[in-house]
């Protein structure tokens, strides 16, 4: 395990390649590794992030110290800031994806050929995933427990703003390796803050990382899709809407609504556009207008809205185009479900979308014709998460097309390979 360091730029490269050297052998070994040795060792990572309570929240505390005075965002700070609640939260996660079936061998799909050939597709690790992300400490733990599950080494990159939290959670990672006989360098973090440490991520480091996985803003994630020479899972912003067509029950809207945009609003599943129904307008949209002000989001609101509520603050095309990842949602009134999927498929992310209807055939034209990652009825957008998928947990949302979209877990860190049984059968 490596100490934190403060590495000139002239180190770094080697520095890192040695990190992707480790990794690669690390990787050989958990390819093969028992479902009974991982989960032995999530289950003492677990054990140690109770044990280390106190630690994790010195370092996390040393941490918002640093950012005191920054002027960041109060999302920022809510993703920043560890509680006793969320390491046992971290720890549990861990249990839930030690309790994951094992995806490593895992037969998708068989078949027999005429000529007596047997064809099974079977799934094998992606081999070192690199993980860049931002002031998120929890994903050290999530990320490192994710990639050991599918039996992947992993290089851990978070932001330098978490450096503390995110050394100390690696630390209990590292101490469950340890007790299940595991080789210390199949969860590494990057020990040194220099930005020339992600570069040279991107690069592959000479062949050793198969799969780059980003988890960010806006501009981390483009810096990562322009530069990277090996494939990205990528994980754009969670620009997402929520629909609430005239058939919907308005205590529910109301009720979904604000769970979608106040839970938290700083997570990429919070929703940043609400629409609304034209021929609602009379029925629904004052009360979830209503519902949304009395706990304290401010509305930015369409024309046609202003025309029938003055007083809210007029939406600019910027704002629709905006993950606020605040109190703030923008408000739009659109012609029924065909308004409402234009809407969306002109301005989301891609990420989640959810509507709020009892019209089963309006539902029907959601599901058909938007393409998101995540597409709910009649519940919050706030759903769009690994564990509440029962997946024990994510690395992100993909919002891309190829291989892993929606929840990235342990199944999704997995590629294939054919296994072909014959009988002395040659080509003619």
């Amino acid at each position: 395990m490596l100490d934190l360091v403060t590495t000139s730029t002239e180190d770094v490269e080697g520095l890192m390649d040695g990190l992707g050297r480790q990794a690669k052998l690390a990787a050989r070994v958990l390819a093969t590794a028992s479902t009974e040795t991982k989960n032995a060792a999530l289950h003492a990572m677990a054990d140690a992030l109770v044990a280390s309570k106190g630690d994790i929240l010195a370092a996390n505390a040393e941490d918002l110290k640093q950012v005191e005075g920054k002027g960041l965002q109060p999302s920022f700070i809510d993703r920043l800031t560890l509680t006793e609640k969320s390491i046992d939260g971290m720890a549990q996660a861990l249990r839930e994806i030690a309790g994951l079936p094992d995806p490593v061998g895992g037969v998708i799909a068989a078949w027999d050929r005429p000529n007596g050939l047997k064809i099974e597709r079977v799934r094998t690790p992606l081999g070192v995933i690199g993980v860049i992300y931002e002031s998120r400490p929890n994903v050290t733990a999530d990320a490192g427990a994710l990639c050991l599950k599918a039996g992947n080494a992993v290089i851990l990159r978070g932001g330098s703003d978490s450096r503390h939290s995110s050394h100390a959670i690696h630390q209990c990672l590292f101490a469950g390796l340890k007790a299940a006989g595991l080789p210390q360098h199949a969860i590494q973090i990057v020990p040194t803050t220099d930005r020339a440490a992600v570069g040279a991520m991107l690069t592959g480091l000479n062949g050793a990382i198969d799969v780059i996985v980003p988890r960010g803003g806006k501009s981390l994630v483009a810096r990562v899709q322009s530069e990277a020479r090996v494939p990205v899972f990528a994980h754009l912003e969670g620009l997402c809407h929520i629909y609430v067509d005239a058939s919907a029950d308005i205590e529910m809207a109301k009720r979904i609504v604000v769970n979608a945009k106040m839970r938290r609003t700083g997570i990429c599943g919070a929703a940043e556009t609400l629409l609304v129904d034209s021929a609602a307008i009379g029925t629904h949209l004052m009360p979830i207008l209503e519902a949304l002000t009395e706990v304290g989001c401010e509305i930015r609101a369409s024309a046609a809205v202003l025309k029938v509520f003055p007083g809210f603050k007029p939406a600019t095309e910027e704002d629709w185009r905006t993950e606020y990842l605040d109190a703030t949602i923008s408000v739009g009134i659109v012609d029924g479900i065909s308004g409402a999927i234009a809407h969306i498929n002109t301005y989301s992310s891609n990420h989640t979308e959810a509507i709020v209807a009892e019209d089963p055939l309006v539902v029907q034209r959601f599901f058909n014709e938007i393409d998101s990652a995540i597409l709910l009825h009649n519940a919050s957008t706030q759903f769009a998460d690994g564990g509440e998928f029962g997946m024990g947990g994510e690395i992100g949302i993909a919002t891309g097309k190829m291989h892993a979209r929606g929840p990235v877990s342990a199944e999704q860190l997995t590629s294939f390979k054919y296994r072909v049984h014959g009988t002395g059968q040659v080509r003619p």
